[in-house]
């Protein structure tokens, strides 16, 4: 009786065990095919079949009518969106990965519980790992004020399998109206100037005109999948004049619905390139497919210039995974830089100064492949020569990498890098 007892709690820890370790397997794997086969170049930039490209293939329309204006570190960009909030009328709907504990928070979370207060219908939706640093008062005082708050995967055993995706969008959208969108957490790095390494280096973008609404619609994408609720009507989606002359959309990505577009327009640009690819990149880890596009970029005559963080970055795994990718793009020509003053959270990328790409995503596997994405592509030769003049202020205030340094780097990093290597596919 003993033996079939003890027969009996081995099967059952077995079982158990064979379970977590398929789920864990589920969560490092995205589920969807790869994108495998490098694309052919058929077009540049500067040929319509670009915009359709853009516009019918891969995701939303191309709108016209925007205005998008670009704010600069935390001292342009909170005062903004908290302005934004404390003037709503109607709805505000709101989604982030990271919103930790600090004035800030408090700030957005007072903000937010006002105008709920006021009866405006307030949306918040908080990814459950971003937001693990949050202060339960935070989320008290709003809930209490009638703020309506999600948690996006939260853990639970019919979707244990998905913990591995998180939501890393950040949009705010106020009535509809006017929407933010870029890098920006709400938390104490991200205020300030980017004055020292306690203020990070981040840049966040306000938009009027018609493409809020495919910015609602984004929102709405997640808000959806979590509460099953429809945002829906006048409130969410007036009627938009033209606030500006830019052609904007705003493209998403979900591994629930297509995790490799957002990888496939990156992809897309970086071949229609005809002379200049410049990129911010916070985390800039490119699997092998794609560093073969930059180099082919490089090798028919385009400029590749990247700012990337330095000394100062809040993951060193990422950094030396980084770093051991540079040698074969600064051989090819890249100009590669590391950002001297605090941590570069900057998320932008420039081509041909016709296209600019703004927003959430990273340049690794864990946004091409794993979590829910969004960012605007405004096309507009006016905002993206705006935008070169905001990158190269960055690169002088960086270090240009040579290929030699590289070469040079030692030992101990060179094995760092390969340990970190393993894990690209989570980076």
């Amino acid at each position: 009786m003993k033996k079939t007892g003890r027969t009996l709690k081995v099967a059952i820890l077995t079982f158990a065990l064979t379970v977590a370790l398929g789920l864990l397997a589920l969560n490092f794997t995205a589920g969807e095919k790869k994108v495998q086969q490098q694309l052919p170049r058929l077009y540049g930039t500067s040929s319509p079949q670009f915009d359709r490209a853009m516009g019918n293939l891969l995701g939303p329309g191309v709108l016209g009518g925007n205005e998008v204006a670009d704010l600069q570190n935390g001292d342009q960009i909170f005062p903004a969106m908290l302005a934004a909030i404390r003037a709503a009328q109607r709805t505000v709907t709101f989604e982030t990965y990271i919103y930790w504990s600090g004035d800030i928070g408090k700030q957005f979370a007072d903000a937010l519980s006002e105008r709920a207060r006021a009866g405006v219908q307030v949306h918040v939706l908080l990814d459950w790992v971003g937001s693990s640093k949050m202060e339960e008062s935070y989320l008290s005082e709003m809930r209490h004020a009638g703020v309506q708050i999600e948690k996006f995967h939260k853990p639970h055993w019919s979707s244990l399998a998905r913990l591995n995706n998180r939501t890393h969008r950040k949009l705010l959208i106020v009535d509809g109206m006017v929407g933010f969108t870029g890098g920006v957490g709400i938390a104490p790095e991200w205020t300030g100037h980017a004055q020292d390494p306690d203020h990070w280096r981040d840049t966040h973008y306000r938009v009027r005109g018609p493409a809020v609404a495919q910015m609602q619609s984004t929102f709405l994408d997640n808000w959806l999948k979590v509460t099953g609720r429809v945002l829906h009507g006048d409130a969410y989606f007036p009627a938009l004049e033209a606030a500006g002359s830019q052609r904007a959309q705003m493209f998403s990505s979900s591994p629930s619905s297509g995790s490799e577009s957002m990888q496939l327009m990156y992809h897309m640009a970086i071949a229609a390139a005809e002379r200049s690819i410049d990129l911010s990149a916070a985390y800039f880890v490119p699997d092998e497919l794609t560093r073969q596009l930059l180099s082919d970029a490089l090798q028919r005559g385009v400029r590749l210039r990247i700012v990337t963080p330095g000394e100062h970055i809040d993951t060193d795994t990422v950094k030396a995974a980084s770093r051991g990718t540079w040698g074969p793009l600064l051989e090819a020509g890249a100009e590669i830089y590391t950002y001297t003053p605090t941590m570069y959270h900057c998320k932008v990328m420039i081509v041909d100064r016709r296209m600019v790409s703004v927003g959430s995503t990273n340049f690794d596997n864990r946004s091409f492949r794993l979590n829910d994405e969004a960012n605007l592509n405004v096309y507009d030769e006016a905002f993206a020569q705006r935008q070169t003049v905001v990158f190269e202020h960055d690169i002088a205030r960086s270090h240009l990498v040579t290929h030699e340094e590289w070469l040079n780097r030692p030992w101990t990093e060179k094995f760092g890098e390969r340990v970190a290597g393993l894990l690209e596919s989570q980076l």
